[in-house]
């Protein structure tokens, strides 16, 4: 590996910086992938100009430009003259242009007009002189993830730099994956990188699978009455689709072999109480089971959730909970409890699979939220009993399709739970433009009056160079300055601290805030069900799948929820397939829908959101190739079982060693 130093301009400074996004040598910048691509657009002329969508356009600075101060948020605004044409413009959180946008000059604007009365109005627009931009004209540029303290100049110019150092010692596809000359390079690039990704995933998992299918279950476990009796008590009626996923779970925690078995269902089908019941069973047979949840959130209240049922059907069962966050001391307390066997059913994050923590007797892993987990996190938890490997449970809301899922899960069993609580109120859904913006906020505060609470979801955490979607930031910013004190706006982002993080849903998850606006990390948060509405800016960046799994965060109390998906795109196709969701709450037949309407070319925007993370596939997208590389393992397998053939030499170091992409999977 070739430390990032040996690259020219790269000194401590910079190598710290570029090590927050995970590149720490040479041959991890080649890893380190665009995550867009902009084809720039010829500067429209005036009579060219038109609404919602994005242009660029030459225009002179009528007058100095405005500076106000709103709460702790600055906001410029700026008078244009395009050829006669009068456009007003507003930026956030940018306090430096008055001085550097010079009344009488021109400059280049790039973003999405809106009509405001008889004019035009940008927000954000990127700004660039006529030379700068006809430099990006004819070419696809790349648009990295970036880190405070580099732009995406600065990142591409480094990356550039190392594939030069490293002088042809890499495959063709990644240079061009970065530096691609047309978009058929791109697409050929990322498809035979995509199949590679694919194939290595899929040998990793059925050489599992084949290892765990000989594996003999040492616990001999049987069904008790307490579980049954839970269910007869609770204050609801499990579906039909509950009852019969808990009876295969039985059947597998009472079979002489280890179970492992992903349980797929939609937010809100009871796959929680079903992990409970599962770990109750567990305990009365003598043995311990841990409950792996993605947040520490989530952990807290399946912890809570558990102990109320135990309680409520008087089961002598000790529940304890282990996170990061705790003191040292607790976590010491409840490792010994751990380790002694008087903890019975352990609830927890990551720090469950812990070198430090010692299970006295486990048999079940339950994890919640399976694309969280690695295949190897996985595999590392239940390994921990030194008798016999446990049982695991993996429990997902993203509904993936059964062809695609026995190809991801493909060492796991899958039980299916197609049928939602009848009490559950459908959702209402809307599909709408810049347009509504206004009406959309006036929703908002009629929501927030009525006691009730709002999520905003945005693509990106800041301004972000050649990319005009909306970021939390700046919604933030522009969210304070349209209503007054009495409500009240946080931001929740991938970038903050953990405990920041846990401070700010906490807060949400009380009523502290009343408006919450956050990127897709609120994906698998806290249950909040008097959160009402969500909206999702730039809705058609996301795949289908993954503005499913955001809705769920709304729906889950009593009151009517309403999800509203902004876009300001005119492309008939996008809007046929955000209208399948405007249509429908079932997250299967969404899936399924995903699968035809995006192609394999559809490369482009916001990555899909899906149970298995990729560093650059999509299950969704990219299916077809996932079926060609399941062929592929399945050809390979058979005339190699083991990977022990001379051949396959380099292959077996990709399926059983980490190399540079686990080096960039800690950090992204």
């Amino acid at each position: 590996m070739t430390d990032l130093t040996v690259i020219k301009g790269i000194g401590e400074k910079n190598a710290k910086l570029y090590a927050k996004l995970g590149i720490k040598t040479a041959e991890s910048a080649l890893y380190y992938f665009p995550r867009d691509y902009i084809s720039y657009e010829e500067i429209s002329g005036p009579h060219e100009l038109c609404a919602d969508r994005i242009v660029a356009f030459e225009a002179e600075i009528v007058r100095r430009p405005t500076l106000k101060r709103v709460k702790r948020l600055s906001v410029v605004g700026a008078d244009m003259n395009c050829g006669g044409i009068h456009i007003t413009s507003t930026w956030f959180n940018m306090p430096y242009l008055p001085s550097s946008l010079k009344a009488g000059s021109t400059y280049v604007f790039r973003g999405t007009l809106t009509h405001e009365g008889d004019h035009y109005h940008i927000r954000q627009p990127q700004i660039f002189t006529k030379e700068q931009y006809e430099e990006l004209l004819g070419r696809i540029n790349p648009v990295y993830p970036l880190t405070k303290g580099l732009t995406n100049s600065s990142v591409s110019k480094t990356v550039k730099k190392c594939f030069e150092y490293l002088d042809g010692s890499y495959r063709q596809e990644l240079y061009d994956m970065h530096f691609p000359k047309d978009e058929e390079t791109l697409k050929a690039a990322r498809n035979a990188l995509v199949f590679d990704e694919f194939l290595i995933f899929i040998l990793r998992l059925r050489l599992m699978r084949d290892k765990s299918e000989k594996a003999k279950d040492a616990f001999g476990m049987i069904e008790t009455a307490e579980a049954e009796r839970v269910i007869e008590r609770l204050p609801y009626r499990l579906t039909g689709a509950q009852l019969r996923v808990w009876n295969e779970i039985k059947n597998d925690l009472c079979s002489p072999y280890s179970m492992r078995r992903l349980v797929q269902g939609d937010v809100g089908s009871g796959k929680t109480i079903l992990a409970a019941l599962a770990a109750i069973m567990t305990g009365m047979n003598g043995y311990q089971s841990a409950i792996m949840a993605p947040t520490e959130i989530l952990a807290e209240q399946h912890y809570h959730f558990i102990r109320q049922l135990l309680f409520d059907n008087s089961i002598d069962l000790n529940p304890v909970l282990l996170t990061g966050s705790m003191s040292a001391s607790a976590k010491r307390g409840v490792r010994e409890m751990i380790e002694d066997g008087s903890a019975d059913i352990i609830i927890g994050t990551h720090a469950l699979f812990q070198e430090k923590v010692v299970y006295d007797r486990l048999a079940l892993v339950v994890t919640d939220e399976q694309h969280r987990f690695g295949v190897n996190q996985r595999s590392s938890l239940s390994s921990k009993n030194t008798e016999s490997p446990a049982n695991v449970l993996v429990m997902s809301a993203t509904p993936i399709p059964r062809t695609l899922a026995m190809i991801v899960y493909g060492d796991l069993d899958i039980s299916i739970i197609d049928e939602l609580p009848a009490h559950k109120k459908p959702i209402k859904n809307a599909v709408v433009n810049e347009s509504y913006r206004n009406t959309a906020y006036k929703f908002f505060l009629k929501e927030i009056m009525a006691g009730h609470q709002v999520y905003v979801i945005c693509p990106l955490i800041e301004e972000s160079e050649g990319n005009d979607a909306k970021n939390v930031i700046d919604t933030a910013g522009e969210l304070s300055s349209c209503f007054d004190n009495s409500v009240s706006v946080g931001i929740l982002h991938g970038r903050m601290r953990p405990a920041d993080k846990l401070k700010v849903m906490d807060s949400f998850a009380r009523g502290d805030i009343n408006i919450l606006v956050s990127t897709t990390v609120v994906e698998v948060g806290v249950n909040v069900p008097n959160a009402t509405v969500m909206m999702i800016e730039n809705a058609d960046r996301f795949g289908l799948a993954a503005l499913h799994q955001l809705r769920g965060r709304i729906g889950r109390g009593e009151a009517q929820s309403y999800c509203i998906f902004m876009s300001s795109s005119t492309n008939p196709d996008t809007m046929k397939r955000l209208d399948i969701l405007k249509n429908s709450n079932d997250g299967f037949k969404i899936a399924e829908e995903d699968l035809k309407t995006r192609g394999p070319g559809d490369m482009f925007g916001i990555r899909q959101s899906g149970d298995v993370s990729f560093r650059l596939a999509d299950i969704y997208s990219d299916a077809a190739i996932l079926k060609k590389a399941s062929d592929e393992a399945s050809a390979i397998l058979s005339k190699d079982p083991d990977l022990s053939a001379p051949e396959h030499e380099l292959l077996r170091a990709e399926v059983f060693e980490s190399g540079i992409l686990s080096e960039l999977d800690s950090t992204l």
